[in-house]
């Protein structure tokens, strides 16, 4: 079967033009994007099956360029026009984030967060610098590597905030191990840049670790 044999009610892309985007299931929005098929596989197919392969949208979307053209009926055009597709998104995202309160739209936050982060083969270390209304003025990835409080230091946090002219910091950092549990290194290294940035009158507000479609927050964790 190949895209030009399915009935009409399973042709994406005319239920997107005659009901909207929304009446559309993710396999549905999936399809459009793809196009067609491959041989024996019509586009939905394909979708449902990206679907299956990666276990949903989020952890599709957080999906490495390899991981990606790697499968069935996509190769590198296609990879490379999802992965354009996902950082579109992600600037929407920050888009949002510098116009209202970040704070205020958390699941924002995270998803932007979750496509920044969770693909990346190695932890980073990124800092969200906030206005006095919460809103961003850039989002910063300031470290690579194991974080500990060897490898992450506090003076370049500060100076990097007061360079952005920043009133708050939300940090994150990614787990590639999957696991989203702070740990007790991760703790103290935030208290430790915390304690740094209240001496110029910088509040930290979040720290959040990623780990695949997991974001744990440290503030809902009381650990702030």
């Amino acid at each position: 079967m190949d895209g030009t044999s399915l009935s009409r009610h399973e042709r994406p892309r005319e239920r997107l033009l005659a009901c909207g985007p929304a009446a559309l299931t993710d396999a549905e929005l999936l399809a459009v994007m793809l196009r067609t098929g491959s041989r024996g596989h019509s586009a939905l197919e394909a979708a449902r099956a990206l679907l299956a392969r990666f276990g949903g949208v989020g952890s599709l979307l957080a999906a490495g360029t390899a991981d990606i053209q790697a499968q069935r009926g996509l190769g590198p055009a296609r990879a490379a026009e999802f992965k354009a597709m996902v950082e579109l998104v992600r600037r929407a995202l920050v888009e949002e984030a510098a116009q209202r309160d970040a704070l205020a739209s958390p699941d924002a936050v995270r998803d932007y967060l979750k496509l920044t982060l969770a693909s990346l083969p190695y932890e980073a270390f990124l800092a969200l610098f906030l206005d006095s209304q919460n809103r961003l003025l850039a989002a910063r990835e300031l470290f690579r590597g194991t974080l500990a409080q060897t490898s992450v230091y506090p003076r370049e946090v500060v100076k990097a905030a007061l360079a952005h002219n920043a009133a708050g910091v939300v940090f994150a950092h990614n787990h590639p191990s999957g696991v989203p549990e702070p740990s007790r290194a991760d703790e103290l290294l935030t208290q430790s840049l915390r304690q740094a940035l209240a001496l110029v009158d910088i509040r930290t507000l979040d720290h959040f670790v990623v780990a695949g479609t997991r974001v744990v927050s440290f503030a809902e964790r009381g650990l702030l």
